[in-house]
């Protein structure tokens, strides 16, 4: 899996589905890309992203936008028969204005409406390729790359519009493709018998106005880490690896939420560089976003021709809130290194044990 990133950042595959050759014939094989976007004055924050999955004939869509205690959602769905240069799906569409550098995403939608441009600020970093084995058999084998940049454009909410400055709104996106589970859940077979312990995830590009920075980790139950990657990025194109990241995160009393963390590493001079972060709002993905454990749509799934769904969640709803914790939360992040300062995301998900943490099992809260 270990492509080289798409330069014209088009669909990895152009043409007819019934002629599609794709890079695996595994019914998981994906091609998507993430965007966030989020407001430093106002606590508005958007998450959004388009997917297509070959192997399944289905392609889709799906925006959520997170303001005080509501959670909006909504998503798109279709068959996927041509695959052309168009990224589109219902009401929702991309279009690359320029290739790595200037993108457009636009939601056309009664209770969520995006018309914003993306514009890089550094260059894009392939990251480390990401592999989690159940048993001999790749469950996620995928490649990606990421990049910080700004927003521009409008992002209307349940009919108030507002109006994003790139000075203020900011965020980072990825584009990733290989296989991931997809779809319809597969027979769950011996991995749901036996229980896989636990999932610890973290994820933090972040934004300085003279560099950037990305942080990829995932450990076992056990703090084995099977993925190590943290890079600083010039905006010259240059690329400086970060060493091995001691991870310290600090969570809400009686939850799994973190409100700060720190990330000790080690710059190409041999000096540490370490960066504090702390968080504010933030948006479940897992809750109305397609992601792993959504109960109400997950990515590919098969939902008929020309489908969508929109849905308004309430974070203070003890219902709602219980689901929280079982899934990745992407957190708007505030953060400083040395004298800079800057903003980011802190996405982390971490379910189930987790030794360096002191989370015993699945139903262990920070104290």
């Amino acid at each position: 899996m270990n492509s080289p990133v798409p330069l014209d950042e088009y669909p990895i595959h152009q043409t007819p589905l019934s002629l599609a050759r794709v890079a695996s014939s595994d019914r998981n094989f994906y091609d998507r890309c993430y965007f966030n976007a989020f407001d430093r004055d106002g606590g508005t924050m958007l998450v959004t992203g388009f997917g297509v999955y070959p192997n399944l004939g289905v392609v889709d869509a799906y925006a959520a936008v997170r303001q005080g205690d509501t959670q909006r959602s909504v998503r798109f769905s279709d068959a996927l028969t041509v695959r052309g240069l168009e990224q589109r799906v219902g009401g929702y569409r991309i279009e690359v204005l320029e290739p790595l550098q200037r993108i457009r995403v636009v939601c056309d939608h009664e209770d969520i409406g995006v018309d914003l441009t993306w514009t890089g600020s550094f260059p894009a970093v392939q990251e480390q390729p990401h592999l989690i084995l159940n048993g001999a058999r790749p469950i996620i084998e995928a490649c990606r790359f990421a990049q910080l940049g700004s927003w521009s454009g409008t992002l209307a909410v349940g009919g108030v519009e507002l109006t994003a400055d790139p000075d203020v709104w900011l965020g980072s996106r990825d584009r990733s493709w290989g296989i991931r589970p997809v779809g319809e859940a597969e027979p769950p077979g011996r991995a749901a018998a036996e229980g896989g312990g636990g999932f610890w995830w973290l994820y933090v590009p972040l934004r300085f106005d003279d560099f950037a920075i990305v942080v990829i980790v995932q450990e076992n139950p056990d703090g084995f880490r099977t993925l190590n990657d943290a890079v600083r990025i010039w905006p010259d194109g240059r690329i400086e690896q970060l060493g091995w990241p001691r991870v310290h995160i600090e969570y809400r009393s009686g939850t799994r939420i973190p409100v700060g963390a720190r990330l000790e590493m080690t710059a190409a001079d041999g000096k540490p560089l370490e960066v504090e972060i702390r968080t504010h709002t933030f948006t479940a993905l897992h809750i109305g976003c397609g992601y792993g454990g959504d109960p109400d749509w997950t990515h590919g799934q098969w939902k008929g021709r020309d489908w969508s769904l929109s849905s308004v969640y309430d974070l203070a709803d003890p219902a709602v809130a219980a689901r929280v914790p079982w899934g990745a939360i992407d957190h708007v992040a505030q953060v400083r290194c040395g004298d800079a300062e800057g903003w980011g995301l802190f996405e982390h998900a971490s379910v189930g044990r987790h030794d360096p943490t002191g989370f015993a099992d699945w139903g262990s809260v920070a104290p």
